[in-house]
């Protein structure tokens, strides 16, 4: 039974694709420590990392906080960062756990967490809820983040408009087919800011933008469309109908790339909330 406010259908979009989108998907960047524990003002004691998929955004705290836990509700994601954990080496494991959980029932006592995370995946849980659930762990200064790619990244204007139309026709496809019951459901990320901002949980609100350089070949860059859940949950409910949109999509990035190996742009926008 899971609790108020969660769906199952979010939770199942994530089943069966835990390493292609572990291997294809942007590990969190750097700077996404660097601003938190600006507005922090203190030294990480306990990160919370909700929704932390297989760990992407989670094992980046590992030099900096002396506890991270990553909440995650699906067992395949979760059960990924696990296999990672377990090859990280001894300190990294006495620092880092994965725990099963979701957003508005976190297992940690009022006013003892320094940082909550969110990385592309705040958009999947009940806003308020969730809010409420923050402020009550949070110690008081401590900062609440919720960050997300701009899909797609930025690389090439063709390539770039047909990567939105895949996800377009995906999501146009399940909501005219798929069975109710497995149909997820998407908080506009666009009210992420103004939903920090209604909650009163929170001292000070902003939006951050930031930009991260990655390495990407056509491979990798056919990855990320295919680690998208709508791409997959056709996939899972034996639907073709993208067959040929996605083969004229792989024609059209094995042309750009030719083989090498670029440098991309991925933009980022965090919503960050301080107690």
């Amino acid at each position: 039974m899971i609790p108020e406010g969660n769906l199952q259908s979010n939770v199942d979009r994530f089943n069966g694709f835990a390493d292609d989108y572990d291997q294809h998907r942007p590990e969190a960047p750097s700077l996404v420590v660097e601003i938190i524990t600006r507005y922090l003002e203190r030294k990480v004691e306990l990160v919370a990392d909700i929704g932390c998929g297989t760990g992407l955004s989670t094992f980046i705290w590992k030099d900096v906080a002396r506890q991270i836990v990553g909440i995650e509700p699906n067992p395949d994601m979760r059960g990924k960062a696990q296999r990672k954990l377990e090859t990280a080496g001894a300190t990294t494991a006495d620092t880092i756990s994965f725990k099963s959980g979701f957003s508005n029932n976190l297992p940690f006592e009022d006013g003892t967490v320094d940082v909550i995370t969110c990385s592309q995946s705040f958009h999947w849980m009940d806003p308020d809820s969730t809010l409420r659930e923050a402020g009550r762990v949070l110690a008081q200064g401590g900062v609440f983040a919720a960050f997300d790619c701009d899909w797609p990244p930025v690389l090439q204007w063709e390539i770039d408009q047909a990567y939105v139309q895949l996800i377009a026709k995906a999501d146009e496809i399940l909501n005219r087919e798929a069975p109710v019951e497995q149909q997820a459901h998407k908080w506009s990320k666009e009210q992420h800011l103004p939903n920090l901002q209604r909650s009163g949980q929170f001292r000070y609100t902003r939006e951050i933008v930031f930009h991260n350089h990655e390495q990407c070949d056509a491979a990798r860059y056919i990855g990320l469309v295919l680690s998208q859940g709508g791409i997959q949950t056709l996939f899972k409910l034996g639907n073709r109908a993208l067959d040929e949109d996605l083969a004229r999509f792989v024609k059209l990035v094995e042309g750009h790339f030719q083989d090498r190996t670029l440098d991309i742009l991925f933009s980022y926008r965090m919503r960050l909330g301080v107690k």
